[in-house]
C-alpha cells in the first residue's frame, strides 16, 4: 500500500490517499506492479499500521477537539473492531515521526502506543469565587479557568505537554497506561521486546527528561535521551501488588547509561541484539544536528533487562571522510523491520554529501556498503523492505519522484551487488507541460574549494563543500539566465539532490539555481559540521559568496542578475548577505529569517541554539535563561541587523505568526528597520495560522507565487 498526499488548496489541508498494488517478481530482471485503478482517500486518518503478519491493519483517527480517539482494526474485507478511547484516558495519539511509536506484539493481541497524557483538570469558578467540588463544563453559573501553565515541546508541538505510553487490547478494547514511568520522562518510539517462554514481556522505549525546561525538539537532535525497558501490563491478568518492591518492579530500567543519546530502537530478527541510533555528537556539542552513530546491546540474556549492559559501536562517528568514501551516518528515520533475510544486515537511508543514498550495514562486522547506484547523482530513499527486496523512490531537482525496485543480485560478501529496476507507476506521472519544462532543465553537483584556509581549520573543514547547480540545457555561455541562490536552514541541515516542487517551479520560470551546502551542512563528516558553531555570519556567508564567484568565473551566471532566497538560518544568511555584500544581489526573499539573535534568544523555543551557534564550544557553559548584557551584545554583533544600514536590495519577507522557532518579531523588526532607513523596496506577508515551515497548502502556494513575481520584477 502506497501512502500519498495531495494539497487541497480550497480546504487548505492535505488529502491523504492509499494506492494498493500487487507486486510479483517474474524473474531476476523483471518485476510486475499491478496498480489499483484508483486511489482510496483516507479521510481524518492519522496513522495506519499493519500487524506483523499483514493480516490486520490498525487505523487511528485522532480527534480535532475533546472527542474520543478512534481505533479501528481492519481485516481483509471489513472493519472487524472499533474502539473509542475517551479524552479522560488519553489525548491524541502521536503521529509526528519523532515521539510517534505504535507497535503490535508478536501474537497480535496487544498494541503499545504513545499518546498525550490526559489533560489535568482545570479549576472551576463561579461569581462567588473558586469552587472546590467537581462540576461539568456545562453547569450554569460556573466556568472553567486556565489552571497552571505547563511547558510544551515547542515548534509544531503546541498543546503537547507529556507523551505517555499506553497499551490497548485488540480483542476487548481495554486501554491501560504503562505504570512506573512518571512525569519526569516524555516517552516515544516504543517497541515490544522479543517474548520468551515463561518470562515477563517488556517494552523498550525512548525517554526524554522533561521534569524541568522543555526546549524545542523539532529538528533538534541535541536533546538528551535514553532507551528504557519497562514491564508491559496485560489486560488479561490483574496483578495486585503493594510495597516498595512492587514499585521498584514496575520502574523503567535505563538501558543506555553510558551514552547521552539513544533512539530508534530495533531488535534483530533472532531477538538477540538491540540496535539503536545515537546523536551523542549533537548532545555533547549542542549542535542541533550532527553525525549519527549506530550501536548494539546484547539481548540474549535470560531474566529481566539490566542497566549495566555493554554498548558496542557498530558504526562510529566519522570525523573526516576520505574523498568519495562513507561520510558518516545521517539518518532521520528507520523502517520498523529494516533487515535483510540474513538477519544481520540492516538497510538505511542516509545522507552522503548533497545526495541521499541507501546503505547496508552488517551489524556483526560493521561493514558498510552503498547499495543505491554509486554512479547516480539522484537522491534515493527507501520506502519498504521485504526479504532481500527493496522498494525505493528516486528523484532529482529536475526529475519527479520515480519508484525503483531493488533486489540482492549477489550475496558473496566481496562481491555484494544489487540490481535496480524501473517501475512504471501512476505516482510519477505528471502533465505534458510539466514534463516538457523539466526536460529542458539539467543539474550537476559542484565542489567548491574553501577560500582562505587557515592553520586553525581542521582537515574536514578545509575540504571542498558542495552546491547543486540547476540550469537550462540550452543556456548559451554568452547569455546567462538570472540566478537564484538557495540557502537551507539549520544551519546543520542539507539541501539534497531530490525533487522539490517549489524549486522546480522557480527553475521552470527561466532561472538558474545555485543551491549551496555551505560548511556546517550535514553529509560531509563531523569536522565539517563542527567548523561552523561560533562562526555564523562569517564562515557561512563567505562560503556562499565563494560559491557565487565560482559559477560567475565559470561563465554560468551574470553578476548583475543574482538574487537570494533562504528560510530560517537560510534567511539569516540572506539578510546577512544583502548587508555584507550590498551590491551583489538584485533581489532577496527571506522566509521566517533569523535577523536579530539578541531578540530571538528571549522569545524562541530554542534559546540554546542562539548560544551554541554564537559562542561555539563555549555556548554550553555560557547558556542561561537570564541573558547578560555582554551576551546580548555578542548576539547583536553576530546578527544581520548589525548591517541593516548598508542594505540596498529589494527584499520580500514571508512570516508565520505562530512560529515558535524564529518568532516573527525578529523578521518584522528587520523589515521595519529597512522601511525606516528608506531607499529600499520592502514587502511583508504574514500568514496568521502558520508555524516555522510555512507549509500549509494556501501559504505555500501564495509564498512561491509572490517569490516568482518578486524575482521577475527585479531580476528579469
Amino acid at each position: 500500500m502506497f501512502s500519498m498526499s495531495q494539497p487541497n488548496l480550497l480546504a487548505n489541508k492535505k488529502r491523504r490517499y492509499i494506492l494498493p498494488c500487487h507486486i510479483s517478481k517474474e524473474s531476476t530482471n523483471a518485476v510486475s506492479f499491478q496498480w489499483a485503478a484508483f486511489p482510496i482517500e483516507m479521510s481524518n486518518v492519522s496513522m495506519m499500521i499493519p500487524s506483523p503478519s499483514g493480516s490486520k491493519l490498525l487505523v487511528v483517527r485522532n480527534p480535532e477537539n475533546d472527542s474520543p480517539t478512534k481505533f479501528e482494526i481492519w481485516g481483509p474485507s471489513l472493519v472487524e473492531k472499533e474502539f473509542y478511547v475517551p479524552a479522560s484516558a488519553h489525548g491524541s495519539v502521536y503521529s509526528d515521526g519523532w515521539f510517534e511509536g505504535i507497535s503490535w506484539n508478536s501474537d497480535e493481541t496487544l498494541i503499545a502506543y504513545v499518546a498525550e497524557e490526559p489533560a489535568p483538570s482545570k479549576p472551576t469558578f463561579t461569581t462567588f469565587g473558586y469552587k472546590k467540588d467537581n462540576s461539568t463544563d456545562k453547569e450554569c453559573g460556573s466556568w472553567k479557568g486556565q489552571g497552571d501553565w505547563e511547558e510544551e515541546w515547542g515548534e509544531t508541538y503546541a498543546g503537547k505537554r507529556q507523551p505517555a505510553l499506553f497499551i490497548i487490547d485488540v480483542n476487548s478494547g481495554v486501554v491501560r497506561p504503562v505504570e512506573g514511568i512518571g512525569k519526569s520522562l516524555s516517552v516515544g518510539q516504543v517497541v515490544w521486546a522479543p517474548s520468551r517462554e515463561g518470562l515477563e514481556q517488556y517494552l523498550v522505549f525512548v525517554g526524554w527528561p522533561s521534569d524541568n525546561r522543555k526546549l524545542g525538539i523539532k529538528y533538534c537532535y541535541n536533546r538528551p535521551c535514553a532507551l528504557y525497558a519497562v514491564k508491559a501490563p496485560f489486560s488479561k491478568v490483574e496483578v495486585h501488588q503493594s510495597g516498595t518492591n512492587a514499585a521498584n518492579d514496575v520502574s523503567p530500567i535505563k538501558l543506555t547509561q553510558s551514552i547521552s543519546s539513544a533512539f530508534f530502537p530495533r531488535f534483530s530478527p533472532d531477538g538477540k541484539l538491540l540496535i539503536f541510533l545515537s546523536a551523542r555528537s549533537s548532545v555533547d556539542s549542542w549542535a542541533h544536528s550532527a553525525t549519527d552513530s549506530l550501536h548494539k546491546i546484547d539481548w540474549s540474556f535470560s531474566g529481566k533487562p539490566t542497566p549495566d549492559a555493554t554498548i558496542v559501536d557498530v558504526v562510529p562517528i566519522v570525523m573526516c571522510p576520505e574523498d568519495g568514501c562513507f561520510p558518516g551516518l545521517y539518518c532521520f528515520s528507520v523502517l520498523s523491520r529494516p533487515w535483510l533475510s540474513d538477519g544481520y544486515t540492516m538497510i538505511l537511508s542516509s545522507i552522503w554529501g548533497s545526495t541521499q543514498v541507501i546503505i547496508s550495514v552488517n551489524v556483526i562486522s560493521g561493514n558498510i556498503l552503498r547499495i543505491s547506484p554509486g554512479d547516480s547523482s539522484f537522491s534515493w530513499n527507501m520506502l519498504a523492505l521485504d526479504g532481500d527486496n527493496i522498494i525505493a523512490v528516486c528523484s532529482s531537482p529536475v526529475d519527479v519522484p520515480a519508484i525503483k525496485y531493488g533486489s540482492l543480485a549477489c550475496k558473496v560478501s566481496a562481491e555484494t551487488s544489487w540490481s535496480w529496476l524501473d517501475v512504471s507507476s501512476p505516482i510519477s506521472r505528471c502533465s505534458e507541460k510539466v514534463t516538457s519544462l523539466l526536460s529542458s532543465r539539467q543539474f550537476s553537483n559542484m565542489r567548491i574549494p574553501v577560500r582562505d584556509i587557515s592553520e586553525n581549520l581542521t582537515k574536514g573543514a578545509s575540504k571542498p563543500y558542495e552546491a547543486i547547480f540547476v540550469s537550462s540545457k540550452t543556456q548559451s555561455r554568452n547569455v546567462c539566465d538570472p540566478l537564484i541562490v538557495v540557502l537551507h536552514g539549520g544551519p546543520h541541515s542539507v539541501s539534497l539532490s531530490s525533487f522539490s516542487k517549489s524549486l522546480a517551479f522557480l527553475s521552470s520560470l527561466g532561472y538558474s539555481l545555485l543551491i549551496v551546502n555551505y560548511r556546517g551542512s550535514l553529509g560531509f563528516g563531523e569536522e565539517a559540521v563542527q567548523s561552523l558553531p561560533g562562526k555564523i555570519g562569517s564562515q557561512d556567508v563567505n562560503d556562499v559568496l565563494a560559491a557565487i564567484d565560482h559559477v560567475i568565473e565559470k561563465g554560468l551566471a551574470n553578476p548583475s542578475k543574482i538574487s537570494v532566497l533562504g528560510g530560517s538560518h537560510g534567511g539569516f544568511l540572506t539578510t546577512h548577505l544583502i548587508g555584507q555584500a550590498p551590491d551583489k544581489f538584485a533581489a532577496a526573499v527571506a522566509r521566517n529569517p533569523v535577523c536579530n539573535l539578541a531578540l530571538m534568544v528571549g522569545t524562541s523555543d530554542i534559546p540554546d541554539w542562539c548560544y551554541a551557534e554564537t559562542f561555539g564550544e563555549e555556548g554550553k557553559t555560557n547558556f542561561t535563561e537570564a541573558t547578560s548584557s555582554e551576551h546580548l551584545d555578542a548576539f547583536y554583533r553576530k546578527s544581520p541587523i548589525l548591517h541593516v544600514s548598508k542594505v540596498r536590495t529589494p527584499t520580500l519577507f514571508l512570516l508565520g505568526a505562530k512560529d515558535l522557532r524564529v518568532p516573527m518579531s525578529t523578521g518584522l523588526q528587520y523589515a521595519r528597520a529597512l522601511k525606516e532607513k528608506g531607499g529600499v523596496d520592502v514587502k511583508v506577508i504574514v500568514f496568521p495560522e502558520d508555524t516555522h515551515a510555512l507549509d500549509r497548502p494556501q501559504s505555500d502556494y501564495e509564498s512561491f507565487l509572490n517569490i516568482g513575481v518578486w524575482f521577475k520584477k527585479y531580476c528579469k
